[in-house]
C-alpha cells in the first residue's frame, strides 16, 4: 500500500517522441471538443484579470477639446452602420438646397453644427439627436419643393380604403358630436402631449433607464420621422378635414390647411395656438401616415420596455391620442395603423440590436456596473460556441469591443452579455446580488450548459465550474 501511494504521488510521466517537434500522449490523443475549455470562458478569465480597468458606463463627458473627437474620427473603425451619417447628411444637404438662398445663414448654421458635433461635451448629446433635428428641418423646408416637381394629390384613396377595412369613416362617425369637454379631452394629447412627450420621455429614459437607452430613442424618434415625411412627400393624400370642407373634389397645391378641431380649441381659449400653423403647414396633405400615431407608439414602446409595471398607462395612452386624431378630423384610422405599424417596425430593429436591456433591480442609471445590448445572444465563435451581442461596461474586451467606436455608431458602446445569476462575461458580480434579474432576456441555465458542456451538481456547481473546467483541460483519454 506505501508503495501503491508513492506512486501516486509521482509526477504525470510525460512521453516524449524523437522526431522533430516533440509531442506528447494528450497531444496524439486531444481531448473531445466538448470538454475543452471554450473561448467564452477564457475572455473571462483575461476579463477578471483586467478588472482594475473597469469602464464607468454612467460617465458623461466634459471635454470642450475638439482634438479629442478628431482623434477619435481618426482611430475609428468604419463599418455598415455609418451609413445612417451619410444618409442623414444628404437630407441636411437636400433642406438647405431647397430652402430659400441665404448663404451666410447657411454657412453659418454648419460650423454651428460641426462644432457642436466635434466638442465631446455637446457631441455626446447632438450626434445621437441629429435625426430628429435633421427631421425638423426636412419637415418645414419641405414647403419650398416645386409644385411641378411633386407627385399627384390622392383624394379617394383613404376615404375607400376606410371603408373596406371598416365598413365606414370611423373619422366622420367620432367627430360628428362636439363638446368643449371632449374638445379639451381630444387637444390634450393631440396639441400638448405630441411636441411635450418626446422631450419628456427623453428625459426620463436618462436619469432612469439603462445608459445607453436615450440616445437609441432618439435615433428610432429621428429616422421614423424622417421615413414618415418622406412617404408624405410621395404619398400626398388629404385628411379628413378635406373631406369635409371639399367633398372629394381634386386637391392642388397651394392650398391652405386647417386646424379642423383645433380651431374650437382656439376660440374656446381665445388664443391663436393652431390656426395659424396648421393653415400655412408645410404638407397640409401629409395624412398618411400618421405621425401622431406614430410617435405615441414609438414612445410607448420604449417607455415599457424600461419600465413594463406602466405597461397599461402607456397602452392607454395610445388609445387616448388615436382617438383625438380622429375626433378632431386630422386622420383616417388607417393614417394611424400605418404610423403605428412604421413605428412598431424602428423599434423591434433599435431593440433587436442596439437597445439596452433593463435591469430590473436598478433604480436610476447611476447604480448600472454594465450594460447589455440586443434582444438575444449573437453567434460570435463558430468553433467554441456562442457569443454575447455587444455592450459595455465591466472593462469591455478588446477583441470584442472597440472603444473608438463609442459615438460614430449606431449602437453608441460595447458590453457583454450576463453569464449566470449575478456574474457577467467580463467577470465582475452585480452588486444587487439579485438572481435571475439581471435581465429578461438572459440564457436559461440549460443553454449555458449546454455551451460548455458541463452539467450542473445542485448550488455547488455555479462555485465549481471554473475549478473543473481547468482540470478537463490536463486529462489524457486513453482510447
Amino acid at each position: 500500500m506505501q508503495e501503491f501511494a508513492s506512486f501516486l504521488g509521482q509526477t504525470k510521466p510525460m512521453l516524449h517522441f524523437a522526431w522533430p517537434g516533440s509531442f506528447t500522449l494528450a497531444q496524439l490523443n486531444p481531448i473531445p471538443q466538448k470538454y475543452r475549455p471554450s473561448r467564452k470562458l477564457r475572455l473571462r478569465q483575461k476579463a477578471k484579470s483586467s478588472a482594475a480597468a473597469l469602464d464607468d458606463v454612467t460617465r458623461i463627458e466634459t471635454s470642450f477639446n475638439v482634438l479629442d473627437s478628431l482623434r477619435a474620427l481618426r482611430l475609428h473603425k468604419w463599418r455598415l452602420y455609418d451609413l445612417q451619417h451619410i444618409v442623414v447628411l444628404g437630407y441636411i444637404i437636400f433642406s438647405l438646397c431647397i430652402m430659400p438662398s441665404a448663404p451666410l445663414i447657411k454657412t453659418g448654421a454648419m460650423v454651428v453644427l460641426a462644432a457642436l458635433l466635434l466638442m465631446p461635451v455637446t457631441q455626446q448629446f447632438f450626434l445621437p439627436s441629429l435625426p430628429i433635428w435633421t427631421y425638423l428641418l426636412y419637415f418645414f423646408s419641405s414647403r419650398f419643393i416645386a409644385p411641378e416637381y411633386r407627385p399627384h394629390i390622392w383624394v379617394k384613396v383613404l376615404p375607400a380604403l376606410e371603408n373596406v377595412l371598416y365598413g365606414a369613416n370611423l373619422s366622420n362617425i367620432l367627430s360628428a358630436h362636439n363638446h368643449p369637454f371632449l374638445d379639451i379631452l381630444a387637444w390634450l394629447p393631440y396639441g400638448i402631449g405630441h411636441f411635450a412627450l418626446p422631450a419628456i420621455c427623453s428625459v426620463f429614459l436618462f436619469l432612469f433607464a439603462a445608459p445607453g437607452t436615450t440616445p437609441v430613442f432618439a435615433r428610432a424618434f429621428g429616422y421614423m420621422c424622417m421615413l414618415g415625411v418622406t412617404i408624405q412627400l410621395i404619398l400626398p393624400c388629404t385628411p379628413p378635414w378635406y373631406e369635409k370642407a371639399y367633398g372629394l373634389e381634386p386637391a392642388h397645391y397651394g392650398m391652405e390647411g386647417s386646424p379642423a378641431g383645433l380651431a374650437r380649441v382656439d376660440e374656446l381659449f381665445g388664443v391663436d395656438m393652431y390656426t395659424t400653423s396648421f393653415t400655412t403647414a408645410p404638407l397640409p396633405f401629409g395624412a398618411f401616415p400618421s405621425l401622431h400615431a406614430a410617435n405615441a407608439v414609438l414612445e410607448a414602446l420604449f417607455m415599457q420596455h424600461c419600465f413594463p409595471r406602466f405597461r397599461s398607462f402607456f397602452i392607454l395612452y395610445v388609445c387616448w391620442i388615436w382617438w383625438a386624431t380622429m375626433y378632431l378630423n386630422h386622420h383616417y384610422a388607417i393614417d394611424l395603423v400605418g404610423g403605428s405599424l412604421i413605428a412598431a417596425a424602428v423599434y423591434y430593429i433599435a431593440r433587436s440590436g442596439w437597445l439596452p436591456r433593463p435591469q430590473l433591480d436598478k433604480t436610476t442609471r447611476w447604480e448600472y456596473e454594465y450594460v447589455e445590448f440586443g434582444d438575444r445572444p449573437k453567434m460570435i465563435d463558430e468553433e467554441y460556441g456562442y457569443g454575447y451581442a455587444n455592450g459595455y461596461g465591466l472593462g469591455a474586451l478588446e477583441n470584442w469591443a472597440a472603444s473608438d467606436s463609442d459615438e460614430w455608431t449606431l449602437g453608441s458602446s460595447s458590453s457583454f452579455d450576463s453569464m449566470s445569476h449575478g456574474e457577467t462575461v467580463c467577470g465582475s458580480s452585480s452588486s444587487s446580488g439579485t438572481p435571475g434579474i439581471l435581465s429578461p432576456t438572459t440564457p436559461p441555465d440549460d443553454f449555458r450548459h449546454s455551451i460548455i458542456g458541463l452539467t450542473p451538481q445542485g448550488d455547488a456547481w455555479n462555485g465549481e465550474r471554473l475549478s473543473r473546467e481547468s482540470e478537463l483541460s490536463e486529462v489524457v483519454i486513453i482510447r
